[in-house]
């Protein structure tokens, strides 16, 4: 590609990728000579490229990355009887205690209930939290349940065809039983939707109440080994990741 195309007083793009998180610098310029890095949609494989990154789209890989600095995106791995919001007049503990030693003005993208566990994100882009939240683009969710009962498969062929809640029909994308006892099941289920309690109310709605509930994946970021109560930076890789769910 054209170097010149590119800003000569910008930062050296094997350096942006390293500080977005996507490796080493090394390992950046590696990636680099290999082809999988595109600026603004034209392949770079030299490595003497710089960019200015409040002008340029990067992706590796068809992945896009974030560069932008100014955007801190956090998950949280949500304890119980944590009310999603920043604060709460009424005394109850509260998101804000997760990040109050950022700088930068925190706020979480969608809910939990206060009982439900799990990954929940927190940001200071607003279009990016809006587009993540609205059920318009379709970011996908995953949650384990512990229901009441033996779920058998006839629940999740009701699940995924759709069952008819106060507020309209809802169904989910996947439903997976992942343990079944004499009396409690474990359900994975992927759902597009984010009402309020939803799948609290879906199981109520075939007969299963929802036990306990984590979420453990919101659009590709998942919630691995984080523990309840621990919080982690995301890096400028799986903000990219973030974007291009959410349609960015």
């Amino acid at each position: 590609m054209d170097l010149e195309i590119h800003s000569p007083t910008g930062i050296r793009l094997q350096k942006v990728l390293a500080s977005a998180g996507v490796g080493s610098r090394r390992a950046c310029e590696l990636l680099i000579e290999a082809g999988r890095v595109k600026v603004d949609g034209d392949v770079v494989n030299q490595l003497g490229v710089r960019v200015n990154v409040d002008e340029v789209v990067i992706e590796v890989d068809g992945k896009r990355v974030s560069v932008d600095d100014r955007i801190v995106t956090v998950m949280l791995n949500k304890p119980p009887g944590v009310v999603s919001t920043m604060s709460d007049p009424q005394g109850r503990p509260a998101l804000g205690q997760f990040v109050e030693d950022f700088e930068e003005r925190l706020f979480h993208v969608g809910r939990l209930d206060a009982e439900t566990t799990g990954l929940l994100l927190l940001t200071n882009d607003g279009e990016l939290a809006n587009r993540l939240a609205h059920p318009s683009h379709g970011v996908i969710k995953v949650y384990v349940a512990k229901v009441d009962g033996r779920v058998g498969k006839s629940i999740c062929t009701a699940l995924r065809s759709g069952v008819e809640l106060d507020d309209g029909p809802v169904r989910v994308a996947e439903c997976t039983v992942l343990t079944v006892t004499d009396t409690a099941s474990l359900v994975q289920v992927s759902i597009h939707e984010g009402r309020n309690r939803i799948v609290r109310r879906m199981f109520d709605a075939v007969g299963h109440p929802v036990v306990e509930l984590v979420r453990t994946q919101f659009g590709p970021i998942k919630l691995g080994t984080l523990m309840q109560g621990q919080r982690r930076i995301l890096t400028g890789y799986e903000v990219g990741a973030l974007q291009q769910a959410a349609g960015l």
